[in-house]
């Protein structure tokens, strides 16, 4: 017996929400204040991640030189492509296997000296993804000057966090290597279409150097994930599975970072991971991972 056909949505319609792509669609009077925080100048040049219908890409376009949008759902993409949004490009495709570089040079084709600059309502269900994503394009050498993202609140809250508290973990370290973060709005659930049963916030990240030298990038975030499995227990307990794989002595790759074994992994800022990190380079013949 053959299965019924799921009826066609009609030529034109608005796409409705998908799960599977964990859509909630900003409010156009949202999208205005957004686009107030962000202050974009008439020579920005914006890549934005999942414009949904179009409410901050249509608010952003209206102020900025050029905006390059990558959407997964195509249904939404042909739509906004239908509006014809001046000054929009619109990219069908997935955020996490595009190469932002690439969408950044697209973005500032016509307007190479204008600042570059990155946007978007992030899905909540791989908002954490999107982020490490976009800063890995950062560190490889992507040219974005900021990137204000929209999040679910509790995802905010870690990438904001700060020694000592209790979001303080992995998302907001690796971010601190590679930008400045501050929250710059809350968002009510009425804020989306539909309404998400949580709050959001939007969080800014302003690109700059490192402020420590990180000779291994990969070992610094394996380590510091390792460490944040064990949060509150003492540095000196918590290291000793990862002194093993490497063939050193917790004891001594603390002395060799200075670094009080008593303390806890949660407490530590950049400048005592990196030079943690650091010290276990400096150990001759390690373990390979």
């Amino acid at each position: 017996m053959s299965m019924p056909k799921l009826p066609a949505r009609r030529p034109g319609a608005t796409p409705g929400p998908r799960k599977r792509f964990g859509q909630h669609f900003l409010e156009p009077a949202w999208a205005e204040k957004l686009v107030a925080a962000i202050a974009p100048a008439p020579s920005d040049c914006f890549v934005e991640v999942g414009p949904g219908r179009g409410a901050l890409t249509a608010a952003l376009a209206s102020h900025a030189a050029q905006v390059v949008a990558i959407e997964i759902d195509r249904d939404l993409a042909a739509g906004l492509s239908r509006r014809g949004l001046s000054r929009t490009t619109i990219i069908v495709g997935d955020v996490l296997k595009a190469n932002l570089h690439d969408l950044g040079r697209r973005a500032q084709y016509d307007q190479p000296d204008g600042r570059l600059r990155l946007a978007g309502n992030l899905p909540f269900n791989i908002s954490s993804p999107v982020l490490i994503h976009i800063l890995a394009a950062q560190r490889a050498g992507s040219p974005f000057h900021d990137a204000t993202v929209m999040l679910q609140r509790e995802v905010a809250d870690r990438l904001v966090a700060q020694p000592g508290t209790r979001g303080y973990g992995p998302l907001a370290i690796m971010a601190a290597v590679q930008a400045d973060t501050t929250r710059l709005l809350s968002l009510p659930p009425g804020a989306f279409r539909p309404m998400p049963r949580v709050r959001s916030a939007v969080v800014g990240l302003t690109f700059r150097p490192s402020p420590v030298e990180i000779p291994d990038y990969a070992l610094f975030e394996a380590l510091v994930r390792r460490l944040f499995q064990h949060r509150r227990k003492m540095l000196a307990n918590a290291l000793v599975p990862f002194a093993e794989q490497f063939r050193v002595e917790a004891a001594a790759w603390l002395a060799h970072a200075n670094l009080d074994g008593r303390r806890r992994p949660e407490t530590l800022q950049l400048a005592e991971l990196a030079r943690l990190a650091t010290a276990l380079e400096a150990v001759p013949e390690r373990a390979v991972l």
